[in-house]
């Protein structure tokens, strides 16, 4: 496993996190049992991987509490809240006392007294101003009492697709860690996110290296459709029945470059992988292992991609 410092955390972060949400959860999306689940997050820790990154939302804390509880002192654990109802999208933003009470909560689910990192889940840009004046002064209180080591923030990936929201959050210097949505059909975190981190000292997870159109045949026709409809592709440059044969050369395939691709890319600390199957996980993490892919494969990707901001690839 390789490792890498986690901005200006001083972190030693393995560049391969394993992430307990996306489409899988763990496995408990397809029917894994708590202890199967919890088995993929040991696997992933004897593989060497330290950043576990959870979330309320996702309904696998406690899995993570249970895989780690005997080795809590090894191991980097981001979670996150919302900061408003997912299910009654037009009820009131919660206060910063009832966030400080989502961090109790999850804090028990993960059976530890601290949490490594706390994020702000899915926030957009417009609710930055709200987030900084309610939401801010409760985290730092919760950071002063111990129970949160550094802040985070993550976007809200699908609905911002252009980094609206980070791109204004990372400047005011209170995010010691983002995540930022980054793959090969959409890098526009390079110029809209990336080069803002580097310079501030912020450290990156990437979530959404491989999605639904980089591991499915409809999922990449579906996102190819609305690059083209958003004038961002050439569909001409590419093969029609199989439009992205080319990454299969000197690789293992096309998810196999997708996370290198991600994992090599300058300011990207941790690159998130999600799964419930435990041989699927050390594929990936084989992967992210790798070295970067060939100049002339990336130069391909950065003709055919590096303008697209329309997508998440999800």
């Amino acid at each position: 496993m390789h490792y890498k410092i986690l901005g200006r955390t001083g972190l030693n972060v393995s560049v391969a996190g394993l992430g307990c949400g996306g489409h899988s959860r763990l496995g408990q999306t397809y029917g894994n049992t708590l202890e199967q689940s919890a088995d993929v997050v040991r696997a992933a820790l004897d593989l060497g991987i330290n950043f576990i990154d959870t979330a309320a939302a996702y309904g696998t804390e406690k899995i993570v509490g249970e895989a780690v509880r005997d080795r809590r002192d090894k191991v980097i654990i981001s979670t996150k809240t919302g900061i408003a109802s997912w299910a009654d999208p037009k009820a009131a933003p919660f206060t910063g006392a009832q966030v400080l009470e989502h961090l109790d909560k999850s804090l028990v689910r993960l059976g530890t007294d601290y949490v490594d990192v706390y994020n702000l889940h899915g926030i957009v840009a417009a609710q930055l101003d709200y987030v900084a004046a309610e939401i801010v002064p409760a985290l730092l209180r919760a950071r002063e009492q111990g129970k949160i080591r550094f802040l985070g923030i993550t976007e809200h990936f699908g609905a911002d697709t252009d980094h609206r929201m980070l791109s204004a959050a990372v400047p005011t210097g209170v995010w010691d860690l983002v995540m930022v949505g980054f793959n090969l059909l959409n890098p526009s975190a390079r110029r809209n996110v990336l080069r803002l981190t580097q310079a501030h000292g912020v450290g990156v997870q990437d979530m959404f290296a491989v999605r639904r159109a980089l591991s499915s045949r409809d999922g990449l026709k579906e996102a190819l459709d609305t690059i083209e409809k958003a004038g961002q592709l050439d569909r001409s440059k590419l093969k029609p029945h199989d439009p992205l044969g080319f990454l299969t050369k000197d690789t293992e395939g096309v998810v196999d470059a997708a996370y290198r691709f991600c994992r090599h890319e300058p300011g990207i600390d941790v690159v998130l992988t999600g799964t419930g199957n435990i041989e699927h996980l050390k594929e990936n993490v084989a992967s992210i292992n790798r070295g970067p892919l060939p100049a002339k494969m990336l130069a391909k990707l950065e003709e055919l991609f590096g303008q697209v901001d329309s997508v998440s690839g999800n």
